[in-house]
């Protein structure tokens, strides 16, 4: 009766948030998928009472612990069902039935007498479609999303159970989460004040974000040295445009010296991030960073005002406003040779083996014609700061109500995060995806029917572990510029390289919860992608009245309330303190 109740409340919640707009957040990224919640990683908690509610059903399973049992398998075969992202890739595996579901599946059974059942969720409409399975009780055990506004709106109404007994309880029979995750991403988003713990953290073991890239083959045609400075970037696109002719013959009319996507804020991220203060505080960086797309730090108009000169001077693509998530018509453009320039995750181009931008590219275009990584957008002491995730701030792995089997789930994140399973779901099989080159290196060969890999390195499988993470640390350093099918290892190097310069990791701001984010998430992503997509086209003598008049829609739909509430918030636990130590 209980959980009856719980799904007609989450049902109702779900039809009052679809009439106000929200769905998708509008901050999904591409396969290195950083958070979509605040990228301090401090949307934490929910309020006591609720938390209290929660807390019983782990008290309720506390029996389930070790006696349950033998050697690690249970008496009697249990059954639990895992979200796994539906990519939608042409040509992809499917991914609830394929060379690694089989491998987790035949393993859990194995290991633990788990029955695993893989649920796929559209990766671009992943929080619509976790509403809906939410509001209807039929998520799966295990869920994953990036926005952590999410999951605090079901756990506001007990939808969500309290992780922190399970993790604790359970400790002994969880070795390698508990060794892969520690306590920093486990106890990321625990509540400083009552505790609960409504999502576990996946650790990011590769932390580069974000890279600007350029075509090698359009630089070399015209002569132009690689820009170093945003004034060297802007002379470099308008070279393009001057230049298109040159650079593209018969097709010079879809020429796009620059390219973004409606997610203006995460996909010229290394832009803005040059306009803010180098010697930001920790507590002002908190108070402004609500979300990582930074829209209300101090710095972020002026670095859209050059995007709006930019736009205004033919220098970027026209219609990129129009496409939304998952759209390929960006990544189609980059692949038959129209665009120059693209600032993205920062290894966009050399991801999925023959059909990557850049195998695309040398195949329609040439060999000569591929992208490599720059850092061109220097900041106010002339480096060229980049705003980096911790070992946390990757997917937020939580269980609903639903779920009676939360041992069985717990053992399953313990068994995906053994150094040998996952080895083994990021490269595969010896000869048919991986081979060992003479230095013991791994490099990664293109893959046909189910051992295809639908995410990079298997990201949607190996949801504790977001990057390349072998079994030891000098074979993972050692493999990382292999791991790419069809791509030059010398350019995924260079683009390692570029991605960690003047590097500065995320601290944790635990502060408790902050009420005035519940419910909202979707609402202001929605919002912040209206803000920097209307400035970015507007004239360029409307700039100014169009960034103020929908920032401050923005700020009154629930903005400005978050920054009061994170200040006070701030001040309350830290008192005068502007910065804190490194995590």
């Amino acid at each position: 009766m209980k959980k009856k109740v719980i799904s007609i409340l989450l049902a109702s919640t779900l039809l009052v948030m679809s009439a106000c707009g929200c769905g998708n957040d509008g901050t999904s990224n591409q396969g290195t998928d950083p958070s979509t919640s605040s990228s301090q990683g401090t949307d934490t908690g929910a309020a006591s009472n609720e938390g209290t509610a929660s807390n019983e059903g782990s008290e309720g399973n506390e029996a389930a612990a070790s006696g349950e049992l033998v050697d690690g398998k249970f008496a009697e075969t249990r059954h639990i069902t895992v979200e796994v992202y539906d990519r939608g890739n042409d040509g992809g595996s499917d991914p609830t039935n394929n060379m690694y579901t089989e491998y987790i599946k035949k393993g859990m059974l194995e290991d633990h007498n788990v029955e695993v059942e893989f649920v796929k969720v559209p990766r671009w409409t992943e929080v619509e479609e976790i509403n809906n399975l939410l509001a209807a009780g039929t998520a799966p055990d295990i869920c994953l999303t990036y926005s952590y506004p999410t999951i605090l709106t079901y756990a506001d109404m007990g939808g969500v159970l309290d992780l922190s007994g399970y993790v604790e309880d359970y400790k002994a029979d969880l070795p390698n989460l508990w060794n892969w995750l520690g306590e920093t991403n486990i106890y990321w988003d625990k509540d400083p004040v009552d505790g609960t713990l409504w999502a576990i953290e996946g650790k990011i073991a590769v932390n580069n974000r974000i890279n600007t890239f350029v075509r090698k083959d359009w630089l070399d045609a015209l002569g132009i040295s690689e820009p170093t400075t945003t004034e060297e970037f802007e002379a470099m696109l308008i070279a393009f445009e001057e230049n298109k002719d040159t650079l593209l013959g018969a097709d010079a009319d879809k020429m796009i010296p620059y390219s973004v996507s409606y997610d203006v804020g995460w996909r010229a991220a290394t832009l803005i991030e040059s306009y803010i203060d180098p010697d930001i505080t920790d507590k002002e960086y908190y108070v402004n960073g609500y979300d990582d797309r930074k829209l209300t730090q101090n710095g972020t108009k002026e670095a859209v005002r050059l995007l709006n000169k930019w736009y205004n001077m033919g220098l970027m693509w026209d219609n990129f406003a129009l496409y939304g998530s998952g759209d390929t018509t960006e990544d189609d453009m980059m692949k038959a040779g129209y665009v120059g320039a693209f600032t993205h995750n920062w290894d966009y181009p050399f991801r999925n083996g023959e059909d990557s931008i850049n195998a695309n590219l040398q195949r329609n275009v040439g060999e000569d014609a591929y992208y490599v990584a720059i850092d061109p957008f220097n900041d106010s002491k002339g480096t060229h700061t980049k705003y980096v995730n911790s070992t946390a701030g990757d997917r937020k792995i939580f269980f609903p109500h639903t779920n009676d089997e939360p041992l069985a789930s717990m053992l399953y994140l313990d068994w995906i995060s053994d150094p040998e399973h996952i080895q083994y779901l990021q490269i595969g099989d010896e000869g048919v995806t991986h081979n060992v080159l003479e230095s013991g290196a791994i490099q990664t060969v293109a893959a046909s029917g189910d051992a295809i890999m639908n995410s990079g390195m298997n990201i949607d499988y190996t949801i504790t572990c977001n990057g390349l993470h072998l079994s030891s640390d000098e074979l993972t350093k050692l493999s990382q510029a292999y791991n790419y099918a069809e791509i030059d290892p010398d350019v995924v190097s260079r683009a390692d390289v570029i991605a960690q310069t003047d590097a500065v990791p995320a601290k944790n701001v635990n502060v408790g919860a902050i009420e005035a984010e519940a419910n909202i998430g979707d609402t202001l992503s929605a919002k912040r992608d209206q803000v920097y997509d209307n400035a970015v086209i507007a004239a360029e003598s409307d700039f100014d009245s169009v960034w103020d008049s929908m920032m401050e829609d923005y700020l009154s739909s629930g903005g400005q309330a978050i920054i009061d509430e994170r200040t006070k918030s701030w001040e309350a636990t830290f008192g005068d303190a502007t910065s804190l130590p490194n995590n």
